[in-house]
């Protein structure tokens, strides 16, 4: 996160630094506490099973990996908590623990650190050094446990959109709005360095009076409270949501969101790579759809830990791993590419690079990329940045509650995370990769995608001319039992035109038939109960076309 003085707030491409000790007696370093990322062996002892998600993931999140039959895998179970414990016994403070790496990070002195690494369920340290000296203050307890909430959003009416309207129209926003999408049903997480008086400018007045804040969560200070720190996780939100008539309106303006801050401003320390792997596994857990960044990692307070370029192949960094990982659990991925185009690094960092992340570029009104822009591609090929959006000029909001204009992809990523979540709830039944590929589709220069703006600018129209032609039927649970009902996800198409829904059995048998005349929200549940465990072939027919899917019972 880049700040200038005489820019409101611009993404700085994030310098991790590991924060080494040095120049100090033997003796009292081995005293000095600091924090360590410890990986264990494996999750032996865990009391957590794969085919019981229900006890460490909330229901939206299963339901996500159901609607995209994405499976639970050993990665997403909690770690050991006998290995925890054991970490606690031999004398450290753990502060969190990654499901996704299988680790903890702990606060420790360097002689316990000695004891710990000898414990025969810890593999070793994921950097091999120090990550961050720790603070004198003392933790403020666990994370705290999340209220899931039933119903997000309710429908609502654009009026203009003021100075922001031509960073909604570029991307076709008014459509979206237009159609009746502006997130509702939506979660969105916003990672960030702070959401300073967040919770009191007038912008965002309506997000907090609807209660739409879902949960907060400073991984940094270990506190609930994320409205007291930097202002750009602000700027972001208010370029995400806000709802200001005549001034400034957010793409998803109804949506949900968590706020979350896993980005320290005055300092760069690796243990910030750590805080965002933590606080994607908090969206994972939650239900999040979405996960706007707009943060990077290249260099470090201490130069001895900065990433090269070889690095940025979306496999080597944390970070990025971390971002894959979450594209892989079925959320969309937005990152910031990165504001190093006219400096001599000039590439985009991470966690950009990851192949899982849709990274933005920024251009100006005109269309022309922003000089500040980092490129691509990666040292392994990608071609990156995935699309761009205005980043020179962008409307947002300060935390002195008035509407100014920024620079930076800080500024463009936002609005096509924005983009995403209005229109996966137009489509729901895509996955997070058609999301992530409809986009790039719908660019603006898609047949002929570069490593300056990648696919060009996205369009909400033209994403969804793609998605009504590929559009595959989409039903949740599958696999599915007697007890749950199967909710199928109708084309635009099918919405308002008489169908019927036939279960038959592989010997071609009708089980199951039902006429409709029209349906709500595109979504039609049958309960199909009383069938016996097989394989069989669910048939939506309307007077133009059937379309099939095969269905598993257990």
């Amino acid at each position: 996160m880049e700040q200038n003085k005489a820019t409101p707030l611009r993404i700085k491409s994030f310098l991790l630094g590991l924060a080494l000790l040095c120049g100090v007696a033997q003796t009292a370093q081995a005293q000095r506490v600091g924090q360590y990322l410890l990986l264990f062996r494996d999750k032996a002892g865990t009391p957590f099973q794969t085919n019981q998600p229900e006890k460490f993931l909330s229901p939206r999140s299963v339901l996500r990996r159901q609607r995209q039959r994405i499976s639970i895998t050993e990665r997403d179970l909690p770690v050991s908590p006998t290995y925890v414990q054991g970490l606690r016994t031999a004398g450290a403070n753990v502060l969190y623990t990654s499901r996704w790496l299988n680790a903890a990070l702990v606060e420790a002195s360097m002689a316990q650190l000695s004891a710990l690494l000898a414990l025969p369920y810890v593999q070793g340290l994921e950097t091999g050094r120090v990550l961050n000296n720790a603070r004198l203050t003392p933790a403020d307890g666990p994370l705290a446990t999340v209220q899931h909430a039933d119903k997000f959003g309710q429908l609502a009416t654009v009026p203009a959109y003021g100075a922001s309207d031509f960073q909604l129209r570029q991307l076709g926003v008014d459509k979206m709005h237009d159609q009746g999408y502006h997130g509702e049903t939506m979660l969105v997480a916003i990672l960030d360095a702070g959401f300073l008086r967040a919770n009191r400018v007038a912008f965002l007045s309506s997000l907090f009076s609807e209660n739409r804040v879902l949960a907060t969560y400073d991984f940094a200070d270990r506190e609930a409270d994320v409205y007291d720190d930097d202002e750009h996780g602000l700027n972001v939100l208010s370029i995400m949501a806000a709802e200001a008539p005549n001034q400034l309106y957010g793409p998803a303006y109804k949506a949900t969101y968590l706020l979350l801050r896993t980005e320290v401003a005055a300092s760069e320390n690796p243990v910030e790579e750590a805080y965002w792997l933590f606080g994607a596994e908090y969206a994972d857990s939650t239900g999040a759809d979405i996960i706007n960044s707009s943060l990077g990692y290249t260099t470090f307070d201490n130069p001895a830990d900065n990433h090269s370029y070889a690095d940025l192949t979306g496999a080597k960094t944390l970070v990025s791993r971390a971002a894959t990982w979450a594209a892989d659990a079925g959320m969309v991925v937005v990152v910031s590419a990165g504001n190093e185009g006219n400096s001599s690094w000039r590439t985009i960092g991470a966690p950009a690079d990851s192949p899982g992340a849709l990274s933005i570029g920024a251009v100006d009104r005109n269309g022309v990329l922003a000089r500040f822009s980092s490129v691509g591609p990666t040292p392994d090929g990608q071609l990156k940045p995935d699309l761009v959006a205005l980043g020179q000029g962008t409307t947002i909001g300060t935390s002195v509650g008035s509407i100014s204009t920024g620079n930076g992809t800080s500024f463009s990523g936002p609005l096509v995370a924005g983009l995403a979540t209005g229109f996966w709830q137009a489509y729901p039944g895509l996955s997070a990769t058609q999301v992530r590929n409809l986009l790039r589709q719908s660019g603006s220069q898609a047949d002929r995608p570069d490593t300056q703006y990648g696919y060009g600018i996205p369009n909400f129209e033209r994403a969804g001319t793609y998605a009504n032609a590929q559009q595959t039927l989409a039903v949740f649970p599958n696999p599915f039992t007697e007890a749950a009902p199967l909710t199928i996800t109708l084309a635009d198409s099918e919405v308002t035109q008489p169908l019927s829904i036939r279960l038959t059995d592989l010997a071609g048998r009708t089980v199951f038939l039902r006429n409709y005349t029209t349906s709500q929200n595109g979504l039609l549940s049958i309960q199909a109960s009383d069938l016996q465990s097989g394989v069989y072939i669910l048939s939506v027919t309307t007077p133009n076309h059937t379309r099939t899917l095969r269905l598993l019972k257990r």
